[in-house]
């Protein structure tokens, strides 16, 4: 009797789950009338956007000029070094390209961005940021997670746990994949030990943006198999663990609405001529094509109240920005890729009134060495690299942190991966102390015991 009524009790939240309108006439009538989550304080931003640079890009190429590199360049380099991943340690190597100054500010931006620069009042730079890993699976895991070992929910994962969805047909967790998957695979998307449906949804910029997407068949063959699974779930519902069978329910029915939401998402040919010119839709290199149908996408799905997008990078002739050799060429094919997307979907957001609410973070999973592996490239360095914010309540315009002069090592403000996760959710309206899940035992979180707010990168 009991088992039966259970079921039956289960059909009803079936048949409520079933009569969601899956057609939505107008994203943002549907966002406009939903209440926002509730928040430990007021929130800044209501998503991220979390630019993603495989492979770790050279801080001193990039965003940390050190003049003093050119006078060391080819002499051996004067500080001690720490064990790096090859040991295949040359001489001081200074960059092969200029810095300039740019904005109001003054921001120092290498001629590897030429097109980001010329949004430099709107970058908060991080100058000072450490990781625990030199090794690219266990740093981006703890990139990614907080934890240099799988298992671990992801930034996304928590976002989507801790502040719900705004946006009943689609995923809270959308990762825009261009090309390339992190070294250590879909673990750095993973829900880890939160409910499944926070897992990150893999979508990407060119083909069928997710697999069978498209309807196959008719709306009455799709109801018979939604009963079917309905009573099959229903069944076995009161022996199996029900947070996984809630799981399976909620991801079944997400899957069912994504059908009729994510064609039109995905459709770019919408996008007007200036639109797709500013992102670079017909840029002459083709990583830069692809990469600026990421980016539009992901301004496309925090328009529609995504609350977290994680863009990785293309493949480019030099795969990803891990320039162990030939730093030059490299470096200058994964900028070329990214460049005028990143500037043209800061610039984007910002001409839509979304850049206030959406939070930008430039970031990889360490940076290079300034002595030279070998002869022309550089080695991992998790000692003091670069990250940068935009928008969402991030400081613009504002320099965080130091590395020592030759851009090794942080010695002014520095932090760790868990002091970002902890401003990143600070700016989304949560303390990230208190955002926790049971898990082992414990309580567990995103920063686990460590994490502390950068102030200085957070507006007011």
């Amino acid at each position: 009797m009991l088992r039966s009524v259970g079921g039956g009790f289960g059909m009803l939240a079936f048949a409520s789950l079933f009569g969601r309108n899956a057609h939505a006439d107008d994203a943002a009538a549907m966002l406009a009338d939903r209440a926002l989550p509730v928040t430990h304080h007021a929130a800044r931003a209501r998503s991220v956007i979390f630019l993603y640079m495989d492979g770790g890009p050279s801080q001193i190429d990039t965003f940390d000029p050190k003049p003093l590199l050119v006078d060391y360049d080819g002499k051996p380099f004067p500080m001690k070094t720490a064990p790096t991943q090859f040991n295949n340690n040359g001489n001081t190597l200074a960059s092969p390209w200029k810095f300039r100054q740019y904005g109001q500010a003054g921001l120092w931006i290498s001629d590897l961005f030429p097109h980001v620069a010329r949004v430099a009042d709107e970058l908060c730079v991080i100058r000072s940021m450490t990781s625990d890993f030199s090794e690219h699976t266990n740093a981006n895991y703890f990139l990614h997670t907080g934890s240099g070992i799988p298992g671990r929910p992801s930034m996304g994962a928590w976002s989507s746990y801790g502040l719900g969805d705004e946006n009943d047909n689609l995923p809270g967790f959308v990762v825009v994949e261009g090309g390339l998957v992190p070294p250590g695979g879909l673990d750095c998307f993973s829900a880890g030990f939160l409910p499944a449906r926070h897992q990150g949804s893999i979508m990407r910029p060119l083909g069928e943006a997710i697999a069978n997407a498209t309807p196959r068949e008719s709306i009455a063959a799709q109801n018979r198999q939604r009963q079917l699974i309905a009573r099959l779930d229903s069944a076995f519902a009161h022996d199996a663990d029900s947070e996984a069978v809630d799981s399976a329910i909620k991801n079944h029915e997400l899957a069912y609405r994504m059908q009729a939401s994510v064609p039109e998402l995905a459709s770019l040919d919408g996008e007007s001529k200036e639109t797709k010119d500013l992102y670079g839709f017909d840029a002459p290199d083709e990583s830069t094509r692809t990469y600026a149908r990421e980016c539009c996408l992901a301004r496309r799905l925090v328009e529609r109240g995504v609350r977290f997008v994680e863009v990785t990078c293309p493949r480019t002739i030099g795969d990803r920005w891990d320039q162990h050799a030939d730093l030059r060429a490299g470096h200058e094919a994964n900028a070329r890729a990214v460049d005028q997307p990143i500037a043209a979907l800061i610039m984007d957001l910002k001409r839509r009134g979304l850049l206030e609410s959406t939070l930008i973070v430039w970031a990889a999973e360490f940076g290079r060495t300034p002595f030279a592996q070998g002869s022309n490239g550089r080695d991992h360095n998790p000692f003091g690299f670069t990250v940068w914010m935009a928008g969402g309540g991030a400081r613009g315009g504002a320099v965080i942190g130091a590395t020592d002069e030759f851009g090794y090592r942080a010695v002014d403000k520095p932090y760790k991966i868990h002091d970002l996760h902890a401003t990143m959710m600070h700016l989304l309206g949560v303390d990230h102390r208190r955002l926790t899940f049971r898990s082992g035992g414990r309580d567990m979180r995103l920063t686990d015991v460590h994490g502390h707010l950068i102030e200085d990168a957070v507006v007011g």
